[in-house]
């Protein structure tokens, strides 16, 4: 029998107790991996972040981790050309994968053919890989450089969550149609999720859902 929606509701808070416990327990940065023989053994789950070079991944890395710089942001869009990893829980219940930043517009073309080699091989042969959040800028919406990801990932057959960030730098009114245009577009790629996640670092808009989100997806 279906379950009630009482039910449900009970099993999400208790969801996003436990993940609020966890992230605000041990979080602590592992390593960085410019290329596939420094990733760390696949021995834990792995939640991946991906988005733009300017869309607001390490603020909302940490957000979520309830941190102010365990993820680097910096004046620089795109600097970081590394696989970061960080550990949550002790012990560790999952790892989350800070992906280097895509759309950099002033970047030789060597160092956008070495993002795409060591974005698309460690999407294509990571085992501990559950999810990736696909972080779009909600003042902007799906861009082409976006949809380039998206077709990567389903590629790669990695299921992935789209993450709207800085919903708070746009009206009411405008972010609705963000959304749901956001969603239409998800409906086009087999690996997305049809549930879109709207949030604000700076506000903390939608970060315990996502928290609960990324629990969920790491103990699948």
């Amino acid at each position: 029998m279906p379950r009630s929606a009482q039910a449900m509701d009970e099993e999400q808070q208790e969801l996003a107790e436990r993940a609020g416990r966890l992230f605000s327990g041990r979080v602590e940065f592992l390593k960085s991996a410019p290329a596939l023989k420094f990733l760390p053994d696949p021995d834990c789950p792995e939640i991946a972040f991906c988005g733009r070079s300017n869309v607001g991944k390490s603020s909302l890395l940490n957000a979520l981790t309830g941190r102010k710089a365990i993820a680097r942001t910096s004046v620089t869009p795109g600097r970081t050309q590394e696989l970061n990893f960080f550990e949550v829980g002790e012990p560790t219940a999952f790892r989350l994968v800070d992906m280097p930043g895509y759309g950099f517009a002033k970047a030789p073309p060597k160092v956008v053919e070495n993002w795409r080699k060591l974005v698309r091989d460690f999407l294509r042969g990571r085992v501990p890989l559950k999810r990736t959040l696909l972080l779009v800028d909600s003042r902007h919406g799906v861009k082409e450089v976006d949809r380039e990801m998206m077709r990567m990932l389903d590629e790669a057959a990695v299921g992935y969550r789209i993450v709207l960030t800085k919903a708070d730098k746009i009206k009411a009114s405008e972010l609705d149609a963000v959304i749901a245009a956001t969603g239409v577009e998800a409906k086009k790629h087999p690996a997305a999720f049809p549930v879109i996640h709207v949030t604000s670092s700076e506000k903390k808009m939608g970060i315990e859902e996502l928290r609960a989100a990324v629990l969920a997806d790491a103990e699948i």
